[in-house]
């Protein structure tokens, strides 16, 4: 039996926000949906040189009262990176709380706009500790 991977979907209340929030990480929107009769897009955001691997963007043009406040029951996206500190430091200076830390040079975690937990895995080996990392705490829930 075939499977491929296809997409991960994630309902957004604030699409320019949640676009620009994964532009961030890199990812670029690859192909969009408006469906008139529904009143709803569908955008398409993925890594460069990488569009089988996409998240789904779903926004619902009259706003979405539905979507809970914290979308943890969702899990997580995950992204691997070249330098983790880097994209931390690159976010941060963006005003992304970043909820914790690589402390260990290998794994952080941030939230879109809309709650959703993104995980960052450092490609490779782990970073060596480094500062401010190291030392600093995590923020909220990741």
């Amino acid at each position: 039996m075939e499977v491929k991977y296809l997409h991960t979907m994630v309902r957004v209340k604030d699409l320019d926000k949640t676009m620009a929030f994964f532009a961030l990480l890199g990812l670029k929107e690859t192909r969009r949906i408006d469906v008139e009769e529904g009143r709803f897009s569908l955008i398409f955001m993925a890594p460069e040189n990488q569009p089988e691997c996409p998240v789904e963007l779903t926004y619902n043009w009259d706003g979405d009262d539905a979507l809970p406040s914290d979308s943890r029951h969702f899990g997580h996206l995950a992204y691997g990176v070249g330098d983790i500190y880097e994209m931390c430091q690159h976010l941060m200076d963006n005003g992304v709380t970043i909820n914790r830390p690589p402390r260990d040079g290998r794994m952080a975690f941030v939230r879109s706009p809309d709650n959703i937990s993104v995980e960052l895995l450092q490609i490779g080996e782990a970073l060596a500790p480094a500062e401010p990392w190291a030392s600093m705490e995590n923020t909220g829930h990741w």
